[in-house]
């Protein structure tokens, strides 16, 4: 075998332990939890915003950024959840580059996964004890899940993970929404079999136990675009777009049927400044079905504090070192604006 074993890192139970929530931030959780849970069945009209920097690569920036979207949430919370996006993992298309705090928590040093766990649970539970809001990280590595499970209010599960079958079991036993984004074929079959599968119970290996879950019915779907085989990008946001998932949902015996809409990835073409107008025009397409309203749950959106990106080491405070993001002058405007619009 090729593998170095390094060394033995500890269990979530022993991390949690070594930095373990308030009461407080338990009944936060439990509150948030509630009340983002009833957008997802139906019994709430808010919309959903999970919004926030494309990767958390420093604590001090998403942080700063995450009390900014506490204080525009007292202003919209009637209408808006917002849910901050703590992202600490982050797939790599090729393998290389920065792939997130959990495994390299500065990114200018080398990978330390022991720093990196303990730095991401310090990240999302100051999140919650300075502003109140609970967030959502992406379940990349499914083992890895529980060094969060009490802290977060939901998780997504990417592009090119929604079709592993060890993603589909551990989010049907996680409790929480969890999006299931189409693959980069854009096959949403795929997607929809996730979802099927992951609001199904199961009995499978996890972290070297057998568990059994019971399935979870706030599994969902999140539209991101998709590519073609000659590598171009092909959006699955229009009005078209959703009254398809619409008619494939009503084919199926799912529980609360319901989409996010990634305005970022292949439907933005990664042009950050797009995920304005498509927010804008998810909206108005709202206004032209009912079944499609009822659908639309919400919006995932890459924001920061700066504009666009920059290269690791350039040292711009508050600047996405991966994908490009809005900055925040243009997301406090089109938080508002899509308030106005609800």
């Amino acid at each position: 075998m090729q593998m170095e074993f390094k060394r033995k890192l500890p269990v979530p139970s022993e991390i949690k332990e070594i930095m373990p929530v308030s009461k407080n931030v338990d009944e936060i959780k439990k509150q948030r939890d509630e009340e983002i849970q009833k957008v997802f069945k139906g019994e709430s009209n808010k919309l959903i915003l999970v919004i926030g920097p494309c990767s958390a690569d420093r604590e001090e920036p998403v942080i700063d950024y995450i009390h900014r979207l506490a204080k525009i949430n007292d202003k919209v919370k009637e209408k808006l959840i917002i849910i901050p996006r703590i992202y600490t993992n982050k797939p790599r298309t090729t393998g290389k580059g920065y792939k997130g705090m959990a495994l390299q928590p500065d990114p200018e040093k080398k990978p330390d996964m022991l720093e990196g766990l303990m730095a991401i649970r310090k990240l999302h539970k100051r999140a919650v004890e300075e502003t109140g809001l609970t967030c959502a990280d992406e379940m990349l590595y499914p083992e890895n899940h529980r060094y969060l499970s009490d802290l977060l209010s939901y998780v997504a599960v990417g592009a090119r993970s929604a079709e592993d079958q060890q993603h589909r079991l551990t989010a049907s036993g996680i409790g929480i929404p969890c999006g299931m984004k189409n693959p980069t074929s854009g096959d949403l079959s795929v997607m929809l079999n996730s979802i099927e599968a992951a609001q199904c119970g199961h009995t499978f290996l996890y972290r070297g136990w057998e568990v059994t879950t019971q399935g979870n019915e706030f599994t969902h779907a999140v539209l991101r675009g998709a590519v073609d085989r000659h590598g171009q990008n092909i959006p699955n946001y229009h009005y078209e777009d959703l009254i398809r998932l619409y008619e494939m949902y009503a084919q199926r015996d799912l529980d609360n049927p319901s989409v996010i809409i990634d305005t970022n990835h292949s439907n933005s073409s990664k042009k950050y400044i797009e995920q304005i107008r498509i927010t804008k025009e998810v909206l108005h397409s709202c206004k032209y079905s009912d079944d499609v309203k009822r659908m639309v749950k919400g919006f995932m959106i890459e924001s920061y504090i700066e504009d666009g990106c920059q290269k690791i080491g350039e040292g711009v405070y508050g600047k996405s070192i991966t994908d490009p993001c809005l900055g925040w002058e243009k997301t406090e405007r089109l938080i508002l604006d899509v308030a106005e619009m609800v």
